[in-house]
Order: structure tokens, then sequence, then C-alpha cells
């Protein structure tokens, strides 16, 4: 009974000792990996353009190194394709490098924002496209009507912002069905000032009025003319008498 009794604390201390050791030589779970922001457009489908254009400006390379040192998070608006085929014929062709580079950054907030935080947003709200421009242009303005609806606007789009792909810190991805045109890049070039149309006519009639003002050399033909009749008259009558004589 004695002999029992002393191998109860030792059978606990072995227990003991066997799983500190395993828990030791357990592997520790593995670290997660980076956040992919590209891989979260490549899941969900149906931003093949956009992913396009991340890569060709190589926005997507920026966004990726900010993501990794950010304190402020980062916002990302991904128009779907069918906002981009929604365009008018050409709107991505006819812009330089460096406006395709603008065009994708004032998709990004350099901040992380809720659905609900964008409600009670400052308006005009900065984009990564305004530190390029001075700061002074391409913001964008944010816009609801309670409830998680928001809306989003570029001066020259106005769109609802209908679905998170992701909304945890330190990247909030939503999903529009338009593509924000910047105002200040998109907006129609005031038509050129025209002269002022000269009424109908009015250089006719001024040409018809010197035209129809008296001619003094028409005037003095004429009389010219009669002279000249009544002197060779006279001088035939003169010539006639004097032969007759």
């Amino acid at each position: 009974m004695a002999a029992s009794t002393h191998s109860l604390p030792l059978l606990l201390l072995l227990a003991v000792v066997v799983f500190h050791a395993e828990a030791q030589t357990a592997p520790a779970p593995a670290p997660s990996g980076p956040l992919n922001f590209t891989g979260i457009l490549d899941k969900a489908g149906q931003y093949t353009t956009f992913l396009r254009l991340l890569s060709q400006t190589q926005v997507a390379t920026q966004i990726q190194s900010q993501l990794n040192s950010t304190t402020e998070g980062l916002t990302v608006f991904a128009p779907t394709d069918n906002a981009f085929t929604n365009l008018k014929a050409g709107t991505l062709n006819d812009l330089s490098s460096q406006q395709q580079v603008q065009l994708v950054l004032y998709h990004v907030l350099p901040k992380y924002y809720t659905l609900a935080s964008l409600l009670t947003v400052s308006n005009p709200v900065r984009t990564q496209s305004s530190s390029q421009n001075g700061g002074g242009s391409y913001g964008l303005n944010f816009t609801g009507s309670g409830g998680n609806q928001v809306n989003v606007s570029s001066g020259a789009v106005t769109t609802q912002i209908n679905n998170a792909l992701r909304q945890q810190f330190p990247l909030a991805v939503y999903q529009l069905d338009k593509v924000l045109l910047p105002n200040d890049m998109f907006a129609e070039a005031s038509p050129a000032p025209t002269a002022a149309k000269t009424p109908a006519g009015s250089t006719n009639t001024t040409k018809g009025t010197v035209a129809a003002e008296p001619s003094t050399d028409g005037t003095s033909g004429s009389s010219k003319t009669s002279v000249g009749l009544f002197v060779g008259l006279a001088l035939g009558l003169a010539l006639f008498f004097m032969g007759s004589s």
C-alpha cells in the first residue's frame, strides 16, 4: 500500500515532464502571409481590366508596398469589367501613360474607411491621385441616405458602392459598377469662342450700296459724248456753207 502511495507522485511528475517536452517540440503555428491585394480581386473575379491597369501602371506594386508599412491603411474602389465595358469607346486608349496612372490612383484613398465612416467624411476626400496633382484636385465626394448605402461622385460620374470585397484594417476594397472618371481629366473642353456672325446679306448690302452710289464717271462720259456730237455737227455745217459759197 505504501509503495503505491509513493509511486503516484512519481507518475504525475513523469506525465508533466512528457507534456512539457511535447509542447516544446510541437511546431508553432505558421504566421499568416502578407496581405495579397491583387489576390483579393483575382479571387472575386470580374476585375480583369482593373487588374491589368494595376499591373501596367505598377500601382499594384505601390499599393502592396504601402500595405506593408502603412499606419493609416488604404481604401480601394474596384470597377468591374462591365464598368469598363460601358465606357465610351476609346476612353482608355486615348489616355497617356501618366493619365492612366492618375486614373487608377484616383480609385485609391490613402486611408482605411468602412462604409459607415464614408458617410461622415468631410468632402471632397483626397485620393492617391490628389498627391500627384498638388492636392488641389482629384478628390471624391461621398453621400448616403442612411444605413450602409453610400454613393461616390467624381463630378463627372456618380455611382453606388455595392459590395465590400474586404473591410478589415489595413485594407478596404469596394466594388463599383462604374469607373470613376476624374472631372479634371474628363470634363468636356469649353467650345472655342466663335466670331459674331454677320447678318445675312449685310456684306452684299454694303457692296450694293457702294455700287448704287451715283458715279461721276458715268455722268461725265455722257456729257462728253453729247458735246462731241454737237461740235461735229457744227463743223460739218460750217464746211458745207464754205464750200457752197
